[in-house]
Order: C-alpha cells, then structure tokens, then sequence
C-alpha cells in the first residue's frame, strides 16, 4: 500500500524519528545509496517559485540513483483536472513532489494518484523544511527531548510544521506571534495532541515577553510570503518589534542557536548581524533539507 508525506501530523513519533536516523546515515554514508532509487522517476510540480526546494529534490533523486522531472505550473494549470494529472502521472512517474499554494489541492493530488505523494510546500504545512530543522537541532545538540524552541514571527506553514514536529518529538515550544498571525485553530490542536503524548510544553504568546528568556533555538521566518505581497504595509505594522535582533538574542539571555527556512529578507524579520553570527545554523538547514528528502524519498519511493 503506497504511503504519503503530506504533513507532520500524519507522521507518527516512531516514523519521524526512522526518517531522521536514515538521514543522519545517508549523510554520513551517502555512497551506500547511490542506486539506492535506481531508474526511479520523481515528478516535480511547482505552482510556487522555488531554490531550495528544486534544487535539493533534483540533486537528491540524482544521488541516489534516480531522476527529477520537472513539470512546470503552465502544463497543470487549469489544462485538465487534477485526477486526470494523477492518474496520468502515476504510469510514468515512481513519485510526485507538489509545491504550491493549496493543501487541499496536494491532498487531492494524493487521491488520486496511485504513486506516493510529497508535500513540497503549502499555504497550510511544509513537513520537509520541518524534517531537516529536527535534524539540524539534533546535530546540533545530539539530543532533543527537553530542549525548548522560541519560533518569533508568523504563524504560517513553516510555523505549523515545525511546532508539530517539536513537540512530537519532546522539544518545548513557545510560539510568538503577533495578535491576527497565530498559527491555525488546527496545527495548535494537532500540536497539543502530541505533546500530551510526548510531554513537551506548548506556549502561545502575541508579545515578546518573559517566555523566551533561556530558550536553546530561535526560529524565524519571512513577514510576507508567496502571495501576500499586497499585505505588506499592514504586515510591516504588525510585525514591528518581533525583529530577531542582538536585542532579543541580548533580553533571552542564553546565546540560542539561530534558525531560519529561508529565503530571509535581511532587515526585515532578521537583521544581517545576527544570520550571520557564529550561532547561526541557517545554512545547517538548508543543506540537511536534501538529506532529510532524500530519507524520504528512499522510504516512499523504493522497492
């Protein structure tokens, strides 16, 4: 029966946590899996411009043996339905990546199509980014049951994958974002679920106050993403004083590591100074976004 990876809440703890031991190996090791997908085709669909995402789904099919094609937004949009896309792709193709804007429309995508789905990125979840952030805290500290992550910033999908993620595998959370930008009614239930399950915390907060102070990571993300451009000026206003600046490194006191999905507007959600401080872990990210999608794949998409 073909499995998907749709969100972080279909994701069990036990399931997380094969992912993150095989991408830790096929880091260490990648040579053992350089056929590891051989003659396996990915189809990537892109509704959402993308760096990261392209790049690291193309060259991680490539190193383990297989690979990506790209099927760019002007073949899918509004020529056919979907479930006529899926079904079709699904003959020729071993795997179908999706980034764009509706998660519903991935979940349909996953319907229909008999092959495994991944999520690349949706208005609502991005469990790949989430996967390659565990991983990355987890080289970091070698652990992660007990250590707390302060995410400033917006609620958005970055924010609802990452929370899930933490607290599902025992690391405390304190969310803080500005009054109108909470992360969605659901991804906070989700996210209580499992850390009852895990015994993680889960704190929300709408002001940068004592709840921070002492905390391991900060994690931020871009005040205006894909699509939300004309928002800008009532964003740039809501967001004023959630800036992840020395100040706030300063006022938590305990010299966190510094996180961020990318890609960052430098002087906007985060100033050049600290992304590029001796803590930061950025790039960490970024590159441990292919191994963690490479665990994926190969755990999706092999024989």
């Amino acid at each position: 029966m073909k499995k998907d990876f749709l969100s972080i809440y279909d994701t069990s703890f036990s399931e997380l946590n094969q992912l993150l031991d095989l991408a830790a190996k096929m880091k260490k090791s990648p040579q053992e899996y350089f056929e590891a997908l051989k003659a396996k085709v990915l189809v990537m669909i892109f509704d959402k411009p993308s760096t990261r995402t392209i790049v690291s789904f193309e060259a991680g099919m490539a190193q383990l043996g297989g690979q990506a094609v790209l099927l760019p937004k002007s073949s899918t949009k509004n020529r056919e339905p979907v479930k006529d896309i899926a079904r079709t792709v699904s003959r020729y193709a071993d795997g179908i990546m999706i980034r764009t804007f509706s998660h519903k429309l991935v979940e349909e995508y996953a319907s229909y199509a008999t092959v495994p789905v991944i999520n690349g990125l949706t208005d609502y979840a991005h469990p790949c980014q989430a996967l390659g952030d565990i991983m990355t805290i987890k080289e970091k500290f070698g652990t992660l049951k007990g250590l707390t992550l302060a995410y400033v910033g917006d609620g958005f999908n970055v924010a609802h994958s990452l929370m899930l993620a933490c607290v599902t595998v025992g690391i405390n959370v304190v969310m803080v974002t500005p009054e109108g930008y909470d992360p969605s009614s659901s991804s906070v239930l989700h996210a209580q679920e499992r850390a009852k399950e895990s015994g993680a915390t889960l704190i929300l907060r709408q002001e940068i106050d004592e709840a921070i102070k002492g905390v391991d990571i900060v994690y931020t993300d871009s005040w205006i993403n894909m699509g939300q451009e004309d928002e800008e000026e009532e964003r740039m206003e809501a967001f004023e004083g959630f800036q992840v600046n020395q100040d706030l490194i300063d006022y938590i006191g305990s010299n966190p590591f510094i996180m961020h999905c990318l890609p960052a507007h430098r002087g906007m959600e985060i100033t050049d100074e600290v992304i590029e401080s001796e803590k930061s872990i950025v790039f960490d990210q970024a590159e441990n976004r292919l191994h963690a999608q490479k665990a994926i794949m190969y755990t999706l998409m092999k024989d």
